[in-house]
């Protein structure tokens, strides 16, 4: 599938969920990094290149919603996975109109979370190709 690994940064303030839930990717063979605030994740991802982004809708501070926007905002080509509880469906359905991927209902299925950032990984490495061509048609044209 993938030559190298996919960098994936997990954020969720419930600190137990976040653990367990990175020790399962890792053990998927994914880079996994696990920050607890929607502020921690923007600083993350000025240190570090990132693939995909799960993202928890309801956070204390900065929630879920406000952090995707600032990710796009900053990052367009992260990929972004929504993690919502079935009250907040229409957080879900915000953030996939703000830009997110797709999102999940907790608890979510690993299998279906893994399937999910494969995909999202996927969208980003042929989004990426798109531009790369583009920087070298532009090139070309020189």
């Amino acid at each position: 599938m993938f030559s190298e690994e996919i960098r994936v940064l997990l954020v969720d303030d419930e600190k137990e969920f976040l653990d367990v839930l990175v020790k399962r990717l890792m053990k998927r063979k994914l880079d996994v990094t696990g920050v607890s605030s929607g502020n921690e994740a923007l600083l993350a991802l000025r240190e570090r290149e990132v693939d995909v982004v799960i993202l928890d809708v309801k956070m204390a501070g900065m929630d879920g919603l406000q952090t995707l926007k600032e990710i796009k905002r900053n990052h367009p080509l992260v990929e972004v996975i929504m993690l919502t509880g079935h009250a907040n469906m229409d957080a879900a359905i915000e953030g996939m109109e703000a830009g997110a991927f797709d999102y999940l209902t907790k608890p979510a299925d690993i299998d279906d979370l893994l399937y999910k950032v494969q995909d999202a990984r996927q969208r980003k490495a042929i989004q990426e190709q798109k531009i790369g061509l583009i920087k070298v048609g532009g090139e070309a044209r020189s």
